[in-house]
């Protein structure tokens, strides 16, 4: 066997008759399968044991030879070698065709390669090939052309008239001759000559022959072998027929096809044989052909061949096609050995990178570690007696286990795995039942929650994969979420709800004012009923200062004014963290405010009738907390955080005692008023409608827009009632569950509704729950509820195929080089559209790589010199400076091949450090895309009331940016740079026309009469600036601007969804995608290039191109940027494996066998495909070579890779004294 990693591409062909036959281990000549009494099969048949090899291991087919050590001889008596049963899987065999066929991939295909190669019409083809007229093949002396076509009548005329002076044949050996008489060459220069003066439909016909016959000529391929004199039979193994109980038998449905074509080819050789008349032999050889055509690809031409039950038979093509495709079910979708599913449950007590694994079925994945201990420690005598002992279930063997699966790493994962948090390491502990066990921190990540859902589990085997599960995929590595690097791990529900409790401040709880030396002195009077958690006290500083608290020297001294419960809070902090006493940035990031410390001698009852109660910790602050620990101390520590804020917001909620009762929703005294008020203006508005003074979309508006303000107005009057000590206030201020719309629908009134056909009916249900619902209301709600249901059914489909799409996409793009040296940046700006904030400057350029140094608009001195990466620090001092633009490096201007350097890339949003070679950042981008797709509306919004095209918004605005697609409500751009001269309406022809003037020539465009203008006469307009409200085509501004502007109006586009929505995604990752859809260029004049023009190429082989042309002294050829769709990019991908595998199987293969395309293996699904380990990450040739070794027990919080230098470090340092002592 080859070895996989070893090859750097592989090719594919067109296969010719010789080609097939040298594959070949023998030819199948008759149709039979297997014998129904001895169940053998058949001599010669489509299982022949001969041909294909034995179907027992190390066994011939009579038994003559039955053992390993007659490897190889073939028997004398039966002829069967003796061999391993799997080379059924990978023995060919073939059949020799009696009258040769095309190949329906070739002449059916859209274009139809045979059609292009001959330059005749698939029509005239198919007369041919299916015997219904001659061509003429040579018309000798005579007046007949070369490739006319002939009934059969005309050809006896013609016969009777001429004689044997010419030429004439039909079927597939007419073809075939016709393709043996192409001069490819001067073919190939007759048409470049044509191209220089042909236009309209010939030059796209001219185009499109030549790129067909130059790709025969350079591929080396015969345009004759897309006729086939012989056809392969694929392995038996592959095929497979299996006895069913009561003797019947299940078979492939090649099997059928592959017996149809062996009975014909028989039929048509024993009528040749008798030289039987001539139109018995042609019927004979269109049913062969028929045959072929579909076991190839049945249903291509004409009917579908059927089975029992009018089923279409399955053939070659269809094994290779769609999701239970070859491709995509067995190629990219592997099921692996060592796993297993079950049920999770929750694990309150464990720690973050742990989870637990029930006895059975930890025992059942590591078996062979346990078989390997259990010998080792002399428990049992051999391997056999050990597995016999674990499957004894004997009771000495659970320490055994115990021991074996410590610090041996395993994944999960849980379906649907929609980015890369859906798969994440833990180290297994024991624990009893059936369910796996889940720490309550990873729910968010993977999106589960324990009402039944299901997880995955998988062992990594190697030393290799156990080093990798740990150091880069334990759970505590996955603190920040890769789309926008803010902390993904954060507590939620019981655990947010408890720390907001703790707390909490009150007024004159028991013992305020009391003051403490230390938290152990507060914690002991809390727990003597002394004070209470929310209790205001005093508390020494200088005690908190010697634990390593940063107190200033004004403040040590003091006295601290806090509550009994946050000491105990900041008890959970690193030590050197800042004393938290409000939830505020400059408190977490610098320093305790000094208003909360004493001045001497002040009497702290004094200060407390005074002071404010400060808000309790909501569940942002605890994020912001989770993401500054991330960032100042990383990985270990946050980890560590984490676990004892999830176990002081277990306990300190369970302490609260929240309960939730009907009392605790209260009534709204104003409620009847409000509504009152409201049913008298709609009267209002009817009236103005019957007297017409208004219209039915108006008054609907109107009635619309007034319920709505009634229903906000009862939320505003349910908000300022509210106590803070109500449990349900508790609940939604905290963040831990429910928001104020939930408690409105509860307490104050239910609103509109959602009609079936996504209107909003007019109707509202004017009660609450707590009153309860009229049976008509109740009814008018549940439409409501059905819609939301199917609508996130669909959503999550679509989702899911736009994520799919994009990472096809963007698979290949990985950081393959630190910097790619290039002197082109991005300007950026705030996205603002109108007066609202779409995403500020500082969201833009975190994490990123300055290009110019930035400097201060007022004093000019540098903020941020040239080729700096920005942290925070620099990026709020730049924000503060009142910068309004900088110039930073971008995956749009970067120059690397096949992917992003480092510097345009910049941070890795996951890890919050600088990214580093092999990152695959193009699945990451694709994921961080498509994972928050669920969460976008599917709805097209009508735009209130005016009567303008629907703008769309969502999820189908997304899919419509990514596809390229024209949007719905196109707005109108202009072509010149200039002043609007006038904006005129015309009435007659119902269209208003707006003038620019440019510097050299005017346009006039004529707009819709319902279009909305966004500019008004002498306004100063930029070429590629929209005229009307609308969305742009992105494939229009590329030819009025460059390709900058337009991946910068994809990436604000997709931005402004998203944020719309309240979801952020770094910009990198929508211009890793954006990138993607612009790397081709379609060829105008190929200049002395061999290029075609009207060919789509990558940009940078168009570059090499033009540069080897003009360094021979040639004219280099011109081309325009092209913006593809995702779906469109992907298959011009160079990768035709990749291609093949995403969509339209036949049509990417058919393609590729005439180019004699080469996969250079460079993105990662061919390489899954191919089965080499992925060329990102630690697949790089760069890592290769590494070899595992031992640091020392992971137990030594040994968790990261910087860790483990440490670590070595460490270890070094330690021989080095050693070194100096012994000398």
């Amino acid at each position: 066997m080859i070895d996989v990693n070893k090859f750097d591409s592989m090719q594919i062909g067109l296969a010719s008759s010789d080609k097939i036959r040298s594959w070949s281990y023998g030819e199948v000549k008759k149709p039979e399968t297997i014998n129904y009494r001895t169940l053998k099969p058949e001599k010669d048949g489509l299982f022949d044991e001969r041909i294909f090899g034995p179907t027992k291991d190390w066994e011939c087919a009579c038994g003559k030879y039955k053992k390993v050590s007659y490897k190889g001889v073939v028997c004398d008596r039966c002829g069967v070698e003796v061999t391993r049963a799997k080379v059924r899987r990978e023995r060919m065999g073939h059949i020799e065709l009696a009258a040769p066929v095309t190949h329906i991939w070739y002449f059916k295909g859209i274009p139809s390669r045979m059609g292009l190669v001959l330059d005749m019409s698939p029509r005239a083809l198919e007369e041919i090939i299916y015997f219904a007229s001659y061509v003429v093949t040579d018309g000798g002396d005579t007046p007949l052309e070369r490739k006319q076509l002939l009934t059969e009548r005309e050809y006896r005329e013609k016969r009777e008239e001429y004689g044997d002076g010419f030429k004439a044949a039909m079927g597939a050996e007419a073809i075939r001759t016709l393709l043996r008489d192409v001069d490819l060459e001067r073919e190939c220069a007759e048409l470049k000559e044509e191209l220089k003066e042909a236009t309209g439909q010939k030059r796209t016909r001219a185009v499109r022959r030549l790129d067909i016959l130059e790709a025969f000529l350079n591929s080396g391929n015969h345009a004759d072998w897309m006729v086939m004199d012989a056809i392969p039979v694929i392995p038996p193994d592959l095929r497979p027929m299996v006895q069913l109980e009561g003797g019947r038998f299940a078979t492939s449905d090649l099997n059928d096809l592959y017996r149809r074509v062996i009975n014909r080819n028989n039929r048509l050789k024993r009528l040749l044989d008798l030289n039987a008349p001539g139109i018995i032999v042609q019927n004979e050889k269109r049913m062969l052909q028929e045959a072929v055509d579909a076991l190839i690809d049945n249903g291509r031409r004409g009917r579908p061949v059927t089975g029992p039950g009018n089923r279409p038979l399955k053939s070659l093509s269809h094994m290779l096609k769609g999701k239970q495709g070859r491709f995509r079910q067995n190629l990219l979708g592997k099921r692996v050995d060592y796993s297993g599913r079950s049920v999770i449950d929750v694990g309150p007590k464990l720690k973050l990178n742990q989870m637990g694994i029930p006895h059975e079925m930890a025992l059942e994945l590591f078996k062979p570690f346990m078989m390997r201990e259990l010998t080792k420690r002399g428990m049992a005598s051999n391997i056999k007696n050990a597995k016999r002992k674990i499957d004894r279930r004997d009771d000495d063997i659970w320490d055994v286990l115990e021991d074996v699966i410590k610090e041996h790493p395993v994944l999960l994962n849980r379906a649907p795995t929609l980015h890369r948090l859906g798969i994440q390491a833990f180290e297994p502990t024991l624990v009893d039942g059936k369910a796996m066990r889940l720490h309550p921190l990873a729910c968010e990540a993977y999106n589960a929650d324990f009402d039944g859902d299901q997880m995955a589990i998988h062992v990594p085997l190697s030393d290799e994969a156990q080093a990798e599960a740990r150091l880069l995929m334990l759970a505590a590595h996955h603190i920040l979420a890769p789309k926008d690097g803010k902390p993904i791990i954060s507590p939620s529900q019981d655990m947010t709800i408890g720390n907001y409790y703790i707390t909490i401040e009150e007024k004159d709880r028991e013992g305020e004012g009391m003051i403490f030396k230390d938290v152990n002195e507060v914690r002991t009077a809390y727990q003597n009923n002394y004070v209470h958690l929310h209790t205001r006290i005093g508390l020494q500083a200088s005690s908190l200062a010697a634990k390593g608290t940063p107190f200033t020297d004004w403040q040590k001294d003091r006295i601290l004014v806090t509550t009994a419960g946050k000491a105990i809070f900041n008890e959970i902090l690193p030590e050197d963290f800042p004393y938290l006493n409000e939830p505020t940035t400059e408190n977490l990031s610098g320093k305790t405010p000094d208003k909360y410390f004493l001045e001497p001698g002040q009497d702290i009852h004094e200060y407390l009738a005074e002071a404010d109660l400060v808000a309790p910790f909501k569940s942002g602050f605890l994020s912001d907390i989770i993401a500054q620990v991330y960032k100042d101390y990383k990985v270990t520590a946050t980890a560590e955080l984490l676990d004892r804020m999830k176990d002081l917001g277990y306990y300190e909620s369970t302490k609260s005692g929240l309960t939730v009762g009907i009392a605790d929703v209260t009534d709204l005294d104003e409620k009847p008023e409000i509504v009152e008020r409201a049913h008298k203006e709609v009267a209002a508005v009817a009236k103005q409608f019957r007297r017409g003074l208004i219209t039915e979309d108006e008054r609907y508006n109107r009635v619309i827009a007034i319920w709505n303000k009634a229903k906000d107005d009862i939320q505003a009057k349910l908000v300022e009632k509210m106590d803070p000590s109500n449990p349900i206030q508790m609940m939604s201020d905290s963040g831990a569950r429910g928001n104020i719309s939930n408690f409105t629908q509860l307490a104050g009134m239910r609103g509109l509704m959602a009609a079936p056909n996504g209107k909003t009916m007019e109707l509202p249900v004017i009660a609450n729950f707590r009153e309860g619902l009229s049976v008509m209301e109740m009814f008018i709600s549940t439409h409501g509820a059905r819609k939301g249901m199917t609508d996130t059914a669909l959503k999550t489909a679509d989702s899911g195929y736009l994520t799919r799409r994009l990472v096809d996409v963007a698979q290949d793009v990985i950081i393959r080089e630190t910097d790619c040296g290039t002197d082109r940046g991005l300007d950026v700006t705030a996205i603002r559209e109108g007066n609202e904030m779409i995403e500020p400057l500082y969201d833009r350029i975190l994490g990123r790589y300055t290009m110019k140094a930035v400097k201060h608009p007022e004093t000019g001195e540098v903020i941020v010199p040239a080729d700096v990466m920005i942290d925070e620090t620099m990026a709020q001092q730049v924000v503060e400076a009142g910068v309004e633009m900088v110039t930073i490096r971008s995956a749009f201007t970067c120059n690397t091949r096949h992917g992003v350097c480092e510097h345009c890339y910049g941070r890795n949003m996951a890890t919050g450090d600088e990214v580093e070679v092999g990152e695959a950042v193009g699945t990451v981008a694709a994921q961080s895309i498509g994972e928050p797709g669920t969460q976008l509306t599917m709805r097209t919004f009508h735009t209130g009331g005016v009567a303008g095209d629907d703008i769309t918004q969502g999820l189908p605005r997304v899919q419509e940016i990514f596809e390229a697609r024209n949007p719905k409500g196109r707005a109108t751009i202009t072509e010149v740079t200039g002043v609007i001269q006038s904006v005129e309406e015309n009435p007659a022809e119902r269209t208003k026309e707006v003038t620019v003037q440019g510097e050299t020539d005017t346009r006039t465009y004529s707009l819709p009469f319902t279009s909305v203008l966004k500019v008004k006469e002498g306004d100063y307009v930029h070429r590629g600036e929209a005229l009307t409200v609308g969305s742009i085509d992105p494939k229009e501004l590329i030819k009025v601007r460059d390709v900058l502007s337009t991946e910068n109006y994809i990436l604000r586009e997709v931005q402004k969804v998203y944020r719309m929505q309240g979801v952020e995604i770094s910009d990198k990752h929508v211009e890793v995608m954006a990138r993607q859809m612009l790397r081709k260029v379609r060829i105008m004049d190929p200049g002395d290039t061999n290029m075609l023009p009207g060919t789509l190429m990558d940009i940078n082989d168009f570059k090499d191109n033009n540069v080897d042309t003009l360094i021979n002294g040639g004219i280099p050829a011109t081309a325009r940027p092209v913006l593809l769709g995702i779906t469109k990019a992907s298959l011009e991908t160079n990768s035709f494996l990749s291609a093949a595998s995403f969509q339209e199987t036949t049509r990417v293969l058919t393609d590729a066998a005439i180019r004699g395309k080469n996969d250079p293996l460079i993105g990662l699904k061919e390489n899954v495909i191919i089965g080499k380990i992925i060329p990102a990450g630690t697949g790089m040739k760069k890592y290769r070579d590494i070899v595992p070794e031992e640091v020392g027990t992971a137990s030594d919080s040994v968790y990261s890779i910087s860790d483990v230098e440490k670590s070595l470090e460490a270890k070094e340092a330690m021989a080095a004294v050693k070194a100096d002592d012994e000398n």
